[in-house]
């Protein structure tokens, strides 16, 4: 599934996969200005889940719920997409258009497993 997310776009820097506790993650060779590996891990495991919880919580009371979180680093975009078994959480260029991509991102997802 990774490398089919990154066949989505050039501009996809970064995808990690958080699935039923275990992570897995790939970045594209020579991107400038990234995290180290060592901050993504952190980012997968904790901060994401928990920015996913708070906003699906939030979502829940009437909102219509959560379909996506987008955060706009300094550096670059990353797109998490809560799904039953975990998230995905894709790194994308900051000169893309984070949207688009994360929709793609999504709609894959559906094809192969069930979205949140």
């Amino acid at each position: 599934m990774i490398d089919e997310i990154f066949s989505i776009s050039d501009d996809v820097r970064y995808v990690a996969i958080y699935q039923d506790g275990q992570l897995e993650t790939k970045s594209k060779d020579s991107t400038q200005s990234a995290s180290s590996s060592e901050s993504d891990r952190y980012e997968e495991l904790l901060v994401n889940p928990t920015l996913l919880k708070a906003a699906s919580q939030r979502g829940n009371i009437d909102c219509g719920g959560l379909d996506y979180l987008l955060i706009k680093y300094g550096n670059f975009f990353q797109f998490v997409l809560p799904v039953s078994w975990g998230h995905v959480s894709v790194c994308i260029e900051k000169k893309a258009d984070p949207i688009a991509i994360g929709l793609k991102v999504r709609s894959l997802l559906k094809d192969e497993t069930d979205v949140a």
